[in-house]
């Protein structure tokens, strides 16, 4: 019997993880590329010249002097938790085969109860926005399921008042 693709796809261990993403500057970094593909651009002026203030973690152009966060327009913005703690947050979520709780991932992140929830919610918002653009293609298999609410008299296939 063949395995299942899904079930034994290559995994993204801890350790290859935070060898990656273990430093606020490899975080940076990363989202750095990801936001520039080709290089910073700056978003006033479309200038390619650009300079890093270290006092404030700006990046500034050099022709029109315009500052930009790197965080600025992202789910990161206005948060003051570490991008490491945003990266590892990530990886929680989307290894686990079931959903990770706000509790677990509070424990795990070492972040308050609410932290963790406003970051797992941002995160599965940003998620659901993503697969919003994409459409279903190939067999869609769903379970049968009936609408119209709580009645009284025979439950499931056939009850009264009910659409499949």
């Amino acid at each position: 019997m063949p395995k299942n693709l899904i079930q034994f796809q290559k995994d993204f261990s801890i350790p290859e993880f935070m060898q990656m993403y273990g430093t606020e500057v490899q975080c940076r970094e990363r989202l750095f590329n990801i936001r520039w593909k080709n290089g910073y651009v700056c978003p006033n002026c479309a200038s390619k010249s650009y300079c890093e203030l270290k006092s404030r973690s700006l990046y500034q152009c050099n022709k029109c002097h315009h500052q930009t966060s790197l965080t600025a327009g992202t789910l990161f913005s206005h948060s003051k938790l570490p991008l490491t703690t945003w990266f590892l947050a990530i990886y929680l979520i989307t290894q686990d085969k079931n959903s990770i709780s706000a509790l677990e991932l509070k424990r795990k992140l070492g972040v308050s109860y609410n932290a963790a929830w406003r970051i797992k919610h941002k995160l599965m918002q940003v998620m659901k926005e993503h697969d919003d653009n994409r459409k279903l293609g190939n067999i869609v298999q769903l379970d049968d399921a009936y609408i119209g609410g709580k009645q009284k008299g025979k439950r499931g296939r056939g009850a009264e008042g009910k659409t499949p």
